[in-house]
């Protein structure tokens, strides 16, 4: 149960992954708004832009993780009752959505970086550049960056909204299949 999914829930191991990607999305997005509380150049907020890139980055390296324990951890479990047509449809586009969001983000913030010709800090290293500096690139992949921070607002917006909708309104296991376990015993499905 630790890496494969059961007909109920998916595996620890892609839940686990699933709540950690989120704290980390999470943390980016607040140390990239807190850095807003700073004066250009003060060592805060030179920080949160540190960590704000630092953070980025292991949402890339976690993204490469969870994809291959997705392939590897069997079929997803069922969704009871079955949605129709359409809704799996409109899941499957979501979820492509929000794996390519966690992909291009990040990738795009490392080019931005490089373009700038500025460090690529990860905790105590130092990433080489994807580009070299380039200041015509530099305004098209701030804006670019800027507008994919948005888009991810909505996309994991819709994608929590999704969740709960299912859980309180359709009364479907969409969520309880991706909920940690509690005191170590399964929950029962609805």
């Amino acid at each position: 149960m630790l890496f494969r999914n059961s007909a109920e829930r998916y595996a620890t191991a892609t839940v686990a992954l699933h709540w950690l990607m989120l704290a980390l999305l999470a943390a980016v997005y607040a140390m990239i708004e807190l850095r807003e509380l700073f004066p250009k150049d003060s060592d805060p907020r030179n920080t949160l832009k540190a960590l704000h890139f630092m953070l980025g980055l292991s949402v890339l390296a976690l993204v490469g993780l969870r994809l291959g324990l997705r392939s590897a951890s069997g079929p997803a479990p069922a969704i009871v009752p079955t949605p129709g047509p359409w809704e799996r449809r409109l899941a499957a586009v979501m979820h492509a959505a929000l794996y390519a969001l966690l992909i291009a983000m990040p990738l795009l913030g490392w080019l931005l970086l490089s373009a700038k010709g500025k460090p690529i800090p990860f905790f105590g290293l130092e990433l080489p550049p994807l580009i070299a500096p380039r200041d015509s690139a530099v305004e098209w992949l701030e804006e670019v960056h800027e507008i994919g921070g948005t888009i991810g607002y909505w996309l994991i917006g819709l994608h929590a909204a999704a969740a709960l909708f299912h859980h309180y309104v359709r009364h479907d296991n969409t969520l309880a299949r991706m909920l940690p376990r509690r005191g170590g015993a399964p929950q029962p499905s609805r």
